[in-house]
């Protein structure tokens, strides 16, 4: 199976990646859920990649606590060095230690390594729980950065007010310390009274802008960012504030060369089928950043996975149009597309277009198929599918009421004019891209073959290109000698 650009450990998930950046290389800690019954523990891995497309496993980082430890989870943080000695801050959980709120206690501990992070000294003594005024069993997530102006070191912290509105009680707490081992609260690093939980932040400076990134999973489950020309705000909220739909969580970023990545995991589903509810953890996926004048971002798979479909097996005379007034209207390229490619569309919308796009592993007359459709109507891009989910035996007994794959849909501005949709399936994984700007990931678990079409509703669209692209083997090339290569 050919997974090159995505991640997946043999036998296990990719849970929240804790990405750090060091002489050109990617390590990339991350959470590996087993989902073994009954419950193991769950360690920090690390994989590291030079070129965003071979990932090599190096096997356990920080290993579970054992079944008595407060870390018997080792749940998201960060690392950062200082005076050559790298330091991992993290969460420790254990559900059979409760806190005086009678749920399992959350803590941040602190480990430290001196080879290089091959190894790592925990410092049990550098233990600290929740601060006064927060809930005990939600203080985790910690990101630690230095704070040169201020001469000091931040840490935010994943928290919640222990009192307020069930729901609206979630705050980016902060805690300040000058030598990485005692830490002191200091005012909340931002508190909007919105959401449950603000997930795995992080913030960072990019060219004069600040950015504050999080997750939330009360109303969108999706990752969330806010721009700002300050470290301590105001944080502005974009015209299109998420990084990708429902089924990409928990994404971190690290820079390299003047560019900066997203590291997060796309869901699996139970049951590795359509209808299947989405699971905590699943595959790594990186997407690139990229500035807008204003600051706001545009996101988009980063182009050494792109060059990876080097391979033409398929595409469409440009300049091809498609109308349909007051209909439907489409065309399938002939033949099944492999496992892994890569279809790159570009449309002219006419005006009062109803919806267009392309048709994924469909059947030869493209009545069943996997849907990415534009809705300039709507201004955005969602994914469907056909046949959709049966309730019953009769006619009627269909999700017809249901407009799309639901959660899995983005904003985009889709003025008449041209517009690109790019789309990359490797085996179950699909991510689309719109005008090199908006994504959205998903699943493909249901139709495995098929081939790819384009379509319009209700209007007309001139398909000016449509080209499938393949990829040649890939030959291994082992990272270094002294990294244990194991197979994505």
């Amino acid at each position: 199976m050919d997974r090159r650009g995505f991640f997946r450990p043999p036998g296990a998930w990719v849970g929240d990646v804790i990405p750090w950046q060091e002489d050109g290389r990617f390590h990339l800690f991350y959470l590996h859920e087993s989902r073994r019954t009954p419950k193991i523990g769950v360690p920090w891995h690390r994989v590291v990649t030079d070129d965003l497309v071979s990932f090599t496993e190096t096997g356990p980082a920080l290993a579970s606590g054992g079944p008595d430890a407060d870390d018997f989870n080792v749940y998201t943080g960060s690392v950062v060095v200082a005076d050559g000695i790298h330091h991992v801050f993290y969460t420790g959980q254990n559900p059979d230690v409760l806190g005086n709120d009678g749920l399992p206690l959350q803590l941040v501990l602190h480990a430290t390594s001196t080879d290089g992070m091959r190894t790592w000294e925990r410092h049990p003594d550098d233990t600290f729980g929740a601060t006064a005024g927060y809930e005990t069993a939600d203080w985790r997530d910690p990101f630690v950065f230095r704070d040169e102006e201020a001469g000091l070191w931040r840490m935010l912290v994943t928290a919640r007010h222990a009192h307020g509105p069930e729901r609206r009680r979630g705050v980016i707490a902060q805690c300040v310390s000058y030598d990485l081992r005692s830490w002191e609260p200091a005012e909340p690093f931002w508190d909007p009274r919105r959401y449950l939980a603000h997930e795995c932040p992080e913030v960072f400076e990019w060219n004069g802008w600040w950015y504050l990134v999080y997750s939330e999973f009360s109303e969108s489950f999706t990752t969330r960012y806010r721009v700002s020309r300050s470290l301590h705000g105001p944080w502005r909220v974009p015209e299109n504030e998420t990084l990708d739909g429902r089924a990409y969580y928990a994404a971190k970023s690290a820079a390299r060369d003047g560019r900066r990545f997203f590291f997060g995991w796309i869901s699996s589903r139970e049951g590795s089928t359509d209808d299947g509810d989405w699971q905590w953890a699943g595959t790594l996926s990186v997407l690139e950043a990229e500035q807008n004048s204003d600051g706001t971002l545009r996101f988009h798979p980063p182009r050494e996975l792109l060059e990876t479909f080097d391979r033409g097996v398929g595409g469409l005379a440009s300049a091809t149009v498609l109308s349909a007034p007051d209909g439907y209207s489409d065309l399938v390229l002939s033949g099944a597309v492999p496992t892994a490619f890569r279809a790159q569309a570009e449309f002219d919308i006419a005006p009062d277009t109803t919806e267009c796009g392309l048709l994924l592993r469909a059947s030869a007359d493209g009545d069943e198929a996997y849907v990415l459709r534009l809705e300039p109507r709507r201004n955005r891009l969602v994914f469907d599918r056909w046949p959709r989910r049966r309730t019953g035996g009769e006619q009627w007994q269909i999700s017809g009421d249901v407009p799309f794959a639901i959660e899995l849909e983005r904003p985009v501005l889709l003025e008449p004019g041209r517009h690109r949709l790019d789309v990359v399936v490797v085996d179950d994984l699909c991510v689309a891209t719109v005008d090199g700007a908006v994504t959205l990931s998903t699943r493909l678990y249901d139709r495995t073959d098929g081939a790819v079409g384009a379509f319009v509703g209700e209007g007309t669209v001139t398909v000016l290109e449509l080209d499938v692209s393949a990829r040649t083997p890939d030959a291994i090339d082992p990272l270094r000698d002294d990294l244990l290569v194991t197979s994505s």
